[in-house]
């Protein structure tokens, strides 16, 4: 079970009583009109994400080398796809856990992704084989 689920209605009623002790309606005004604003900055955000992601092709990093070195172990999806500024191409079927998307580079090197819970568990950089020069070369 998420706890997340659990404690964060509980701070928002625990906010708002706080407010309504210290000042009255107003304090609960001032609480309500922070909380809105807050989720207003993570709207935006979500927002400025998929419209920059909409602009690239589904599944493209600029580098899937700088990606593995930049992930990072329990981050969501929405910041994997802020790092990338792009969709990642989905290889799960839809509506399972784990999910797994791939993003690969002009090179054809590619990061696969698993979430979990829509948390990064574990990834895996693969690179294609350089291949072997010929004798004419």
């Amino acid at each position: 079970m998420n706890l997340r689920n659990i404690f964060v209605p509980i701070g928002v009623i625990g906010l708002v009583l706080v407010g309504y002790a210290s000042a009255g309606w107003p304090g609960v005004a001032a609480v309500v009109g922070g909380l809105v604003m807050w989720a207003l900055l993570h709207f935006t955000r979500l927002m400025n994400v998929m419209r920059k992601a909409a602009k690239r092709p589904i599944g493209y990093v600029g580098s899937a080398v700088m990606l593995n070195a930049r992930l990072k172990s329990g981050v969501n999806l929405m910041h994997v796809m802020a790092m990338t500024q792009s969709l990642g191409e989905r290889l799960s079927p839809a509506d399972t856990d784990p999910e797994i998307y791939r993003w690969t580079d002009g090179t054809q090197s590619h990061v696969t992704c698993e979430f979990a819970k829509g948390r990064l568990q574990k990834w895996t950089l693969e690179r294609p084989q350089a291949q072997e020069p010929t004798a004419a070369e």
